[in-house]
């Protein structure tokens, strides 16, 4: 893969398909700015991989549901770099419950966290990227934005929120040269699905035509083509990474 900018913003990186999607643009020459929220050592850790395989890191802290923390820290890397070539907006949260046991703080933390930060990243994207008429964001959503599932109604609303969201973002910076695509995954090969019980696997993996749980650098590499110059005239469409469990 090419990439015709030099830097990219990845929300949520220290850890899960955040921190591969970082690792895979690093390997394609793209200088990585790693962010978390909450857990500084994973940060870190990620950059020391990073440097010490070639490529290039910073770590910079901030809540992507805190507007003006993520403004200021996009200006940061306009200060440090000279522009933002590339965005993903990776980082979310659940709060699990039926919806009839969900309370509306409950609901509006989600859409806040997962929506709403997702709206700041691109708003805030699309004016620095328009200066140089170059860039792309790549939001990451989920295959329970397109089909619903129990228990999720606020991370649902959310993410399909988010690919809706993004078709907007497509249009208004089409003129400009700016793209705007999503991912949506499906289930993810991580701790949490490893300890599941072996009947729940089963059921979950007769879903999957595939027949297996992804790897996150599976949904990585198809970030880096949607950012990357392989993919310059893809804009506004969902890339569904899921085994085949949503056609």
């Amino acid at each position: 893969m090419t990439f015709s900018g030099k830097n990219a913003l990845i929300t949520g990186a220290s850890r899960g398909i955040g921190r591969e999607i970082a690792k895979v643009l690093a390997k394609n020459g793209v200088k990585v700015w790693i962010n978390y929220r909450s857990n500084a050592q994973l940060a870190d850790e990620l950059k020391e991989e990073i440097e010490n395989d070639g490529g290039i890191a910073a770590v910079i802290g901030f809540d992507v549901s805190d507007e003006n923390a993520f403004v200021d820290a996009i200006k940061t890397i306009i200060d440090s770099d000279g522009e933002l070539s590339y965005l993903v907006n990776n980082a979310g949260i659940t709060l699990d419950k039926l919806a009839m046991r969900m309370s509306v703080e409950d609901f509006k933390k989600v859409i806040d966290a997962n929506l709403v930060s997702t709206f700041i990243g691109c708003r805030e994207a699309l004016k620095v990227m328009s200066k140089k008429r170059y860039g792309a964001v790549v939001n990451v959503a989920s295959i329970v934005g397109e089909s619903g599932n129990i228990g999720q109604a606020n991370y649902v609303a959310s993410k399909g929120g988010v690919i809706a969201m993004t078709k907007t973002f497509a249009l208004e910076g089409a003129s400009r040269n700016i793209r705007f695509n999503s991912v949506t995954p499906g289930f993810i090969e991580t701790d949490m699905t490893k300890d599941l019980p072996e009947r729940v696997k089963s059921e979950l993996l007769n879903k999957i035509p595939l027949k297996r749980l992804a790897k996150p650098i599976e949904v990585a590499n198809a970030v880096a083509f949607l950012l990357s110059d392989e993919a310059s005239y893809i804009t506004g469409e969902t890339l569904k990474v899921n085994g085949g469990m949503y056609m």
